[in-house]
């Protein structure tokens, strides 16, 4: 296996983007990538596309082929495959192109992520999300995924003592660094009232405490990492890069506070990788509710398990805190187009690598990890990156 580097990137904005069509955010995320790596079309071997549903938000299946037609390469007959995960499909199209180059089946690859999801009334938007859950044991019963992360929340307000305000103060940490993000669709601060006495969706989680339904896209470049400097002077290595599984319904799993796929997936890519929790300068974690990224914190090793609501009101996640997490905005309000989070979660650890984050850069930062969970944690796509 040899190493891979991220030599060009691309994300568009994220919102209810009513003037955008599916074709249309994937071909401007991928020209921004392309752009930003200072490739040409021709030398592209391979092409992943993350999208969970679009057959279902806009009609559109066979994803792979629209997308090198949009993006102008049908002509070059370039191989390109969707990849499906639920909310993962981003991470594990990643992992596809990343063991494309590593295996030197390709020596560059695009890797794009997609998803529109406003087209649809919210009713069918809940429908379509449900399902990434089972459909046999939890779907059927009514159960949505607000329904599935208040039961993991209250549990770890049972078990651990973790409070409605520090699932709050998530949401408060995460606003504020979206408001730095030109791309995130909520560019607002927002106050720890606001959000603890916003309209209850399924207890103990707000309004505030839930991702949007979201449009946008992202794309990255991956390049073997010999060739990385013919293109860039900002070449960013993946050094680990890990993928796990777990039991699809809730009920099956041994603690529901626990998502083991991620706590498998991170081992892979820290062992890879030859690093630690405690050697991460930044991370993007998925935050699909706000339980989530405590969990997150928890099972990638940063806090030990039941101190990641203890962390949040310690500020070790903040921007100047031990380890910032989420400076993008997380999920929260930089949005959450299914299809392109794990690639934009990629994006931003780039941007904090190259020292290109403005704002909302941390200082120093050298080592990044990037973590895209499936739906209910069954699935989950960890990678590490460091600056060349």
């Amino acid at each position: 296996m040899r190493d891979v580097a991220i030599i060009g990137i691309g994300v568009t904005k994220f919102g209810e983007l009513w003037d955008k069509s599916f074709r249309q955010l994937i071909a401007e995320a991928g020209a921004k990538a392309i752009f930003d790596s200072g490739i040409s079309g021709k030398e592209i071997d391979a092409l992943f596309i993350g999208s969970m549903s679009a057959g279902r938000f806009v009609g559109q299946e066979h994803v792979g082929a629209l997308v090198a037609d949009c993006a102008g390469f049908s002509h070059m007959h370039i191989p390109a495959t969707r990849v499906e995960s639920a909310c993962a499909s981003g991470g594990v199209a990643l992992r596809q192109g990343y063991l494309a180059v590593a295996s030197g089946m390709n020596d560059i690859v695009v890797v794009g992520g997609v998803e529109k999801m406003t087209d649809v009334v919210e009713s069918e938007a809940i429908n379509i999300l449900a399902m990434g859950l089972d459909q046999e044991w939890e779907a059927f019963f009514g159960v949505t995924f607000p329904g599935i992360y208040a039961m993991i929340a209250t549990k770890h307000m049972h078990d651990y003592g973790t409070t409605r305000e520090q699932l709050a103060q998530v949401a408060v940490k995460n606003h504020a660094n979206g408001a730095l993000n030109p791309n995130a669709q909520f560019r607002k601060a927002i106050s720890l009232e606001s959000v603890t006495k916003a309209p209850m969706v399924a207890y103990p989680l707000g309004m505030l405490d839930c991702s949007p339904l979201s449009d946008g896209a992202a794309a990255v470049v991956l390049c073997a990492a010999e060739k990385a400097k013919k293109y860039t002077q900002k070449p960013v290595k993946i050094t680990g890069s890990g993928q796990a599984s777990d039991m699809l319904p809730l009920h099956g799993r041994k603690d529901i506070c626990t998502f083991e796929a991620t706590v498998h997936a991170a081992k892979k890519a820290y062992n890879q990788a030859k690093v630690e929790p405690k050697d991460i300068d930044v991370a993007e974690v998925h935050d699909c509710f706000t339980i989530a990224e405590i969990l997150a914190i928890e099972d990638l090793g940063f806090v030990k398990k039941g101190e990641g609501g203890k962390a949040i009101d310690k500020k070790i996640t903040t921007l100047g805190g031990q380890i910032p997490v989420n400076t993008s905005g997380g999920l929260k309000a930089k949005g959450h187009p299914i299809g392109a989070t794990g690639v934009a979660q990629i994006a931003e650890i780039v941007m904090q690598l190259r020292g290109d984050a403005a704002e909302r850069q941390v200082k120093d930062a050298k080592i990044g990890l990037a973590h895209n969970v499936g739906a209910s944690g069954a699935s989950c796509a960890v990678h590490i990156m460091e600056a060349m």
